[in-house]
């Protein structure tokens, strides 16, 4: 078995749900796939000894799932007094209308389309709520909608899809985009070296207590992909499905959709810095 303390990241083991820090608290939906992991995480944040709490994606539309939220706040003395989404994928927002039904509450998203309710979220907003605090960080490219929040009383940021508590993020081409997202991954690493972040609280996956290292280590994944991507074009792999097959011949076919997503981002980089022609494809 491989020891977590020598991953990116520093991952708790196998540890996801559960309490992660003084004010998080994980619900894991039953949803685990290839691409979702575990499951989607669905944090309740609250301020130690406050009756309110924050949950941030709900996840799918599961009733259990859902109400398993509710009576894990409950538990602790708590009302759910916000839903707030990192972005819009079904397996973080698809349940959030129901949610918001048996909680009564508002939801807060980028994107107009996901919110119920009149306020939406943008960068530098601070959600107070209870006492909690949670700041607002846009991080798109995983999607063009996708934000982080940090949680500063617990040197903590909940990353969505933006950075994961096992692998790495898809760039959903065409709604995600590659430079964005190195944006992004920059945008977080400022927190970890500035803001004092140290905690990775993912939409995904285990707990990551390294979070500059984990940021690190997605950067420099991405350099070296990059560069494959970059060198399997100059030696005649001209297609997104032909870089696929070259530079993920190593990973699940069954991940070779996604990764091919992944890959017509990457082509749209280099080519919009000039680093490849176009090919056949467009791309």
């Amino acid at each position: 078995m491989t020891d977590a303390a020598l991953l990116p990241g520093q991952p708790r083991g196998g540890v996801v749900g559960g309490p992660a820090t003084a004010r998080a608290v994980n619900v894991l939906a039953p949803n685990p796939s290839a691409m979702t992991l575990d499951g989607t995480n669905t944090w309740i944040v609250a301020e130690p000894g406050s009756d309110l709490a924050v949950v941030v994606d709900p996840g799918p539309l599961d009733e259990a799932h859902l109400r398993a939220v509710v009576d894990t706040a409950a538990r602790a003395g708590r009302r759910i007094a916000l839903t707030l989404l990192t972005h819009g994928h079904p397996d973080h927002a698809e349940g959030a209308a129901r949610f918001a039904e048996l909680t009564r509450t508002k939801v807060r998203a980028l994107d107009p389309a996901l919110r119920l309710g009149d306020e939406g979220l943008a960068a530098g907003d601070v959600v107070t709520t209870g006492g909690l605090e949670l700041r607002v960080v846009p991080t798109p490219g995983h999607t063009s909608d996708s934000l982080s929040f940090h949680l500063p009383a617990d040197g903590a940021v909940l990353t969505g899809d933006t950075v994961l508590g096992r692998g790495t993020t898809l760039v959903a081409h065409p709604d995600g985009r590659l430079g964005d997202y190195l944006d992004s991954l920059r945008r977080l690493r400022s927190l970890t070296v500035d803001d004092g972040v140290h905690t990775v609280l993912p939409g995904h996956g285990p707990v990551l207590d390294d979070a500059q290292g984990a940021v690190e280590f997605y950067l420099a994944h991405r350099a070296s992909r990059l560069a494959q991507v970059e060198t399997a074009v100059e030696n005649g792999h001209r297609t997104s499905c032909a870089v696929v097959e070259h530079v993920y011949a190593d990973v699940d076919r069954s991940l070779w959709p996604a990764a091919e997503l992944s890959v017509r981002a990457q082509l749209d980089y280099l080519t919009e810095h000039g680093l490849i022609g176009r090919g056949p494809d467009g791309l």
